[in-house]
């Protein structure tokens, strides 16, 4: 009788100590049959893709703070809901917002983003496009960034082509709407850095017998403009990038999306803890981690974390004020404190320069200087900012 009596004030104890918790929602909004996730499209391991649904680095971020929860008395649940319309995106984050989510983690294209974003207030987070007009023209105060944009990945690589002296470069892009933009970006930073474009080509994987030469490595990357220190391929679909390392014109290296590129992580980095996050990835979600899954996992960390400071009341309202806090920082397994730009809600962070098996360095590269924080040489400046969200 005494067993039973200690048995069930433990389990009374352990009831109420669940009833005084606090609970928080962090939602994960992605988009139905996304055709980036095909199992033919996902083998293929295009560098900057993503390798599966993000909830399970935002469930993994969670789990490892759960400790801190506990202390905190604070509980956590995941909670994903996919959309296949901007339209059922709008509705689904009110849902979340009228459920009293306290973040929702955001793997959705660029223009569902703007559709959907404006209509909640809840801290929101972009953990699966790199597109800058949501960065820019289209921010949001409430709207945060950690994957980086495409901006940040042209910088990083012409700063890795600066250190080198390979200033000679051969630019070669698709012809979708994405690559001409991601062109533009391409050209910006070519020239910011004080490099040289000798030619810029097009280049089109095409089955009509009239257009083989456009997808012909040797032809797009001939020497007739000049001789060139690197090709830099802009390639979305990643289709001819693959096939450009070793099979260019001239015997010269590739960069891009193809060859060296750069990312917010590659599974095989081997600094700063890193092998240890990418073995606990692998272990959940028995594939390797890519750059969208770090993204996903520091926007569940960023929430988590900014949770505990008033982990009694983890609203929306209270985990964006720690969010926008000039002094808010993470560690992100790259060496440094990442923190969230105050102008367009990106996250800082140093890019990890890999040719798909290891990385060989990071960006900013040693010697590049800013009055403030180096970080911020990769990426739009607080001057040149078009985000006026505040």
């Amino acid at each position: 009788m005494t067993e039973r009596r200690w048995q069930l004030g433990l389990a009374l104890c352990v009831l109420a100590e669940g009833a005084f918790a606090a609970q928080m929602t962090i939602g994960v909004l992605q988009r139905e049959d996304d055709e980036r996730l095909d199992p033919k499209r996902v083998e293929l391991a295009y560098p900057g893709h993503p390798g599966g649904p993000l909830t399970t680095a935002v469930e993994m971020a969670a789990k490892e703070s759960q400790f801190e929860l506990d202390n905190a008395k604070l509980q956590v649940k995941v909670e994903a809901r996919a959309v296949a319309t901007p339209e059922d995106a709008k509705a689904a984050l009110q849902a979340f917002a009228k459920a009293g989510a306290s973040a929702v983690v955001l793997d959705l294209p660029a223009a569902w983003i703007a559709a959907a974003a404006p209509a909640v207030g809840l801290p929101l987070l972009n953990a699966g496009d790199g597109a800058e007009g949501p960065r820019q023209q289209g921010c949001l105060a409430h709207l945060f960034h950690t994957l980086p944009g495409e901006r940040m990945r042209a910088d990083a690589l012409a700063q890795a082509l600066l250190a080198r002296k390979w200033s000679k470069v051969l630019v070669v892009h698709g012809p979708s709407e994405d690559d001409k933009v991601r062109l533009g970006l391409v050209q910006a930073a070519i020239k910011r850095f004080g490099l040289k474009a000798v030619a810029t080509r097009p280049f089109k994987i095409s089955e009509d017998p009239r257009e083989r030469d456009l997808g012909n490595p040797l032809l797009v990357t001939s020497a007739s403009g000049g001789d060139y220190d690197v090709v830099w391929v802009v390639d979305t679909d990643g289709e001819l990038a693959r096939l450009l390392p070793f099979r260019t014109a001239l015997p010269r290296p590739v960069v891009g999306d193809g060859g060296l590129v750069a990312e917010a992580w590659a599974p095989h980095f081997e600094r700063f803890g890193a092998p240890q996050l990418a073995r606990r990835f692998q272990r959940a979600a028995q594939r390797p981690m890519t750059g969208p899954d770090w993204a996903a996992y520091m926007a569940g960390k960023a929430v988590v974390q900014a949770a505990l400071e008033q982990p009694a009341a983890p609203s929306a309202a209270n985990v964006m004020k720690v969010l926008k806090r000039a002094d808010y920082a993470l560690d992100g397994f790259k060496g440094v404190r990442l923190s969230f730009r105050p102008w367009d809600r990106q996250l800082r962070q140093p890019l990890l320069l890999s040719d798909g098996v290891g990385v060989i360095g990071l960006a900013p590269v040693e010697g590049v200087m800013h009055p403030k924080n180096v970080l911020d040489t990769i990426g739009t400046d607080a001057p040149e900012s078009a985000c006026k969200a505040k």
